[in-house]
């Protein structure tokens, strides 16, 4: 099911001295099924919009239709309970929201709340472990004497143990060492690839951006300024310039390239078609070198 929002906006604290419109005549939809970047300097409404989609936040104006759920302006947020489950938000920092004694109370709340019984939901833990790269050892043990990377990991399972249909990850490796960061990002991979979720990242990392999602939605004074596939997005660099945001690495090298007279064309996402543009490139623009006599002298 697809995920579509139309023209949709919030103003916080509306009627208010405080009043501020941050999303405003939003319109988007979300490819189902992919892995979706969602982009934009701080401010830009990214973390308002990801937020409608598990009903923390409702509309102002317009709609969202998420998982054939229609929300609208005026909904109580206390009836959208089972959107929560269906769409999985992972905030930034989630190890910040650990609170029960032990692993297994922290990553049992959740299906607990929903109903499930206390035996089933120390079973649905103890499945879910394995996924975030942590086993049965870790059950009885306090979160908080874990490390930051390992907190992290208790944090998502207690959102992966609810079995989302749609994840939601707001900047997801944030703080983490360069290791750390990837583990993190390819876990989100595989649910996306090998269990088809949808997932939707909203990070500052372009690098994640290029080697992990399909499709990007840039946002801007609250409203969504572009969208495009990522091999077409990042061909433009200068969208990205436009909202004040570096390219990834391979894009800014071919753009220092084509600087120094090196214009490969189309920009290359992949390291190896661009050794080979390169190669073809000296290939095509090398002079004929003229063939030299024994003596060093220029053949005619």
């Amino acid at each position: 099911m697809s995920i579509e929002a139309r023209h949709l906006g919030h103003v916080y604290s509306p009627g208010t001295p405080f009043s501020f419109q941050a999303l405003d005549d939003a319109s988007v939809k979300i490819p189902e099924g992919k892995m979706t970047a969602i982009i934009g300097q701080t401010g830009s409404g990214k973390s308002t919009f990801v937020q409608h989609l598990n009903g923390l936040l409702v509309p102002t104006a317009g709609e969202l239709e998420i998982l054939g759920r229609k929300i609208l302006p005026g909904m109580k947020i206390r009836d959208l309970k089972e959107l929560r489950r269906q769409v999985g938000l992972v905030f930034q920092f989630p190890e910040y929201q650990l609170f029960e004694e032990t692993i297994a109370k922290d990553i049992a709340f959740g299906p607990k709340n929903f109903g499930v019984p206390e035996e089933d939901a120390l079973e649905q833990v103890k499945r879910i472990l394995p996924v975030v790269g942590l086993d049965e050892t870790y059950l009885d043990r306090s979160p908080f004497d874990l490390s930051g990377g390992q907190k992290r990991r208790v944090a998502i399972a207690g959102i992966l143990v609810l079995d989302p249909e749609v994840l939601v990850l707001d900047e997801p490796a944030a703080g983490l060492d360069p290791q750390g960061s990837r583990e993190m990002m390819e876990l989100f991979s595989d649910l996306n690839r090998k269990e088809g979720k949808t997932v939707l990242l909203v990070t500052h990392d372009m690098e994640h951006v290029l080697k992990y999602c399909d499709h990007v939605i840039v946002m801007d004074q609250g409203k969504v300024a572009r969208e495009a596939d990522v091999q077409e997005f990042f061909s433009h660099p200068e969208w990205l310039e436009a909202i004040g945001i570096d390219p990834p690495g391979i894009v800014r090298l071919q753009l220092k390239l084509k600087e120094k007279g090196m214009d490969l064309g189309d920009i290359r996402l992949r390291d190896a078609d661009l050794i080979q543009a390169i190669r073809d490139w000296k290939e095509n623009h090398s002079a004929v070198q003229p063939e030299k006599t024994a003596n060093g002298e220029v053949q005619a």
